[in-house]
C-alpha cells in the first residue's frame, strides 16, 4: 500500500516574480502539523458532590456514577445528556487526595486541583500550585493568555469557602471572573487604546497599595494578620492582571482568528435568573478561546461550596425545591431524586461545552480531540472525600481512549493528574502527593 508524500511545513508557492508565499498549515504536511497542534486542558469543578441515591431510596437509575463497569456501562438519568459523547469520555471511580481524609471537609474545593498537604512547608501558604497552572507554565509562550481562570462568583473567596479553583506557583489563589462580557473582552478585545487603559488602572491600583503601605509605616503601625493576608492577596491579583497584560501586549500585531460570535449572549449573568443561559454562554466563550487558541489552560468552578455564592439558588430557579447544598445533605427520596435533577441539570450544561469543542477543527481533528476535559466534584456525598466523582473527556488525538467506565479503588486523583499532563507532553516526574500515573486506565501514552 502507497503513502502520500508528505510536504514540509516549508513548501512555498514561487510567483512569477520570485515572491515566496508560506502556505497555511495542511493536514498533508502530517507529524510536523500534528506536533503544532494545540494540546489544551480545561477543569471543571462542581462543589457539594453528586447525587449517588442511598440503596434504600430505590433510585439506582439516578446515579451519577454509572451502575456498572467496563465499556458496557449504561449512563444514569442524570448523566444522559452526555450519552452522545460516549466514545470521547469516561467515567473513573475510586479516587481520592489522600490529604483530603485529614482535612475539613469543605476544604474539598481549595486542594481539588493541587492536591495540597494540610499545611504547605512554606511560611504563610496553605496551598500549593494547581494542575491548569502548571499546564499554563508550559502552554503560555504559545498562546495570548497564559490561563483563563473562571468561577460562578467572581475573585477568590476564602479558606475552605474559596471563590476560585486555580492556585499559582506559591499555592496564592488566583481571582476568578464571571462576567462574561469581561471576560469577552479580555479575550477578543485586546487593541491598543484597551490595553493603555488597563495598565493605567493597573498603575492606579498600585499606586493605592503604596499609599497603604506608607501610610501604616508613617504611623508607626504593623498591619495586623488578616490585613496582611488580604494586601498579599490583592497584591497576587495585580500581580496576576499585569502577567496578563504583558502577554497580551506581546500579541497585539498579531491578528485573531476570524470567528463568529453572534450567538453569544454578554448581558447575562450568574445574577441573571437564567442560569443555563449563563453557563452556556461561559462554556461558549472558553470553547472560542480554545479555538483562537488564545489560551490552551482553562479552569472553571461551576459551584462553591456549603452553600456559598450565588449558585446555591441555582436549583431553585430550575424549579426544585431546595438550595443545593440543602440538597447535598438530603437523605430522603424526593431530596435525592431533586439532588439528582440538577446534576443532570449540570451534565446539560457539560454535553453543550462538548458539543462546541467538536464543532471546532484544529489542523488535525477537532478541538475536543486536541483537549483534557476534567469534570468533577471534591466530595462524593455530602463532604465525603473518597470515591469523588471524575469525568475525563476529549484528547483523543493525545492518546485517551474512551467510552468506559474504570474504578481504582483507593487511588489517588494526583495520580491521574500526572498521567494528563504526561498527555498534554509535560514531562512531569510527579505532581503533588502523586506515586506514579493511572495505570489500567483510559491513557494510552504515559
Amino acid at each position: 500500500m502507497s503513502h502520500a508524500p508528505r510536504m514540509d511545513r516549508r513548501t512555498v508557492l514561487r510567483g512569477l516574480a520570485g515572491v515566496s508565499l508560506a502556505l497555511p498549515l495542511l493536514e498533508a504536511m502530517g507529524r510536523e502539523v500534528a506536533e503544532q497542534t494545540p494540546r489544551r486542558f480545561c477543569a471543571l469543578y462542581t462543589a457539594n458532590g453528586m447525587s449517588l441515591p442511598h440503596e434504600k431510596n430505590g433510585l439506582p437509575e439516578w446515579s451519577w456514577f454509572p451502575q456498572k463497569e467496563g465499556k458496557d456501562f449504561e449512563f444514569g438519568k442524570s448523566t444522559e445528556p452526555l450519552r452522545p459523547f460516549r466514545e470521547h469520555l469516561s467515567f473513573l471511580g475510586g479516587l481520592h487526595h489522600p490529604s483530603g481524609l485529614k482535612a475539613d471537609p469543605h476544604l474539598c474545593s481549595d486542594m481539588w486541583l493541587t492536591g495540597a498537604p494540610l499545611h504547605n512547608p512554606k511560611p504563610g501558604a496553605f496551598n500549593s500550585v494547581a494542575l491548569d497552572q502548571v499546564v499554563a507554565q508550559h502552554t503560555k509562550q504559545h498562546c495570548r493568555q497564559p490561563s483563563l481562570v473562571l468561577s460562578i462568583d467572581a475573585g477568590v473567596g476564602f479558606l475552605s469557602r474559596t471563590g476560585t479553583i486555580s492556585y499559582n506557583q506559591e499555592g496564592k489563589p488566583i481571582p476568578a471572573e464571571n462576567n462574561p462580557r469581561r471576560v469577552f473582552d479580555r479575550l477578543f478585545r485586546g487593541d491598543r487604546a484597551s490595553l493603555a487603559a488597563q495598565r493605567e488602572e493597573l498603575q492606579h491600583r498600585t499606586r493605592l497599595v503604596d499609599a497603604v503601605v506608607e501610610s501604616a509605616r508613617a504611623l508607626n503601625q504593623q498591619l495586623g494578620q488578616a490585613d496582611r493576608a488580604k494586601l498579599d492577596q490583592y497584591l497576587t491579583s495585580l500581580g496576576e492582571i499585569e502577567s496578563r497584560l504583558i502577554a497580551s501586549e506581546k500579541w497585539i500585531d498579531k491578528p485573531l482568528k476570524v470567528q463568529d460570535h453572534s450567538h453569544l449572549d454578554l448581558d447575562v449573568t450568574s445574577e441573571s435568573g437564567r442560569p443555563g443561559d449563563y453557563y452556556r454562554n461561559m462554556f461558549d466563550l472558553i470553547a472560542l478561546a480554545f479555538d483562537a487558541d488564545i489560551t490552551r489552560s482553562v479552569a472553571f468552578m461551576l459551584n462553591r461550596e456549603d452553600g456559598m455564592g450565588i449558585s446555591d439558588t441555582f436549583p431553585l430557579k430550575l424549579g426544585l425545591d431546595r438550595t443545593h447544598h440543602n440538597l447535598s445533605h438530603a437523605g430522603d427520596k424526593d431530596g435525592q431524586l431533586a439532588f439528582a435533577r440538577y446534576d443532570l441539570f449540570l451534565s446539560q450544561q457539560v454535553a453543550h461545552f462538548l458539543g462546541r469543542l467538536q464543532e471546532y477543527r484544529d489542523a488535525s481533528g477537532t478541538v475536543l480531540d486536541n483537549s483534557i476535559v476534567l469534570f468533577g466534584s471534591g466530595a462524593s456525598t455530602t463532604h465525603n472525600p473518597t470515591n469523588l466523582p471524575t469525568l475525563v473527556a476529549g484528547g483523543r488525538n493525545l492518546g485517551l481512549r474512551h467510552g468506559v467506565h474504570l474504578r481504582h479503588p483507593h487511588a489517588r486523583l494526583s495520580n491521574l493528574y500526572l498521567s494528563i499532563l504526561r498527555s498534554l507532553a509535560i514531562e512531569a516526574e510527579s505532581f503533588a502527593d502523586s506515586t506514579g500515573v493511572l495505570h489500567d486506565s483510559i491513557f494510552t501514552t504515559v
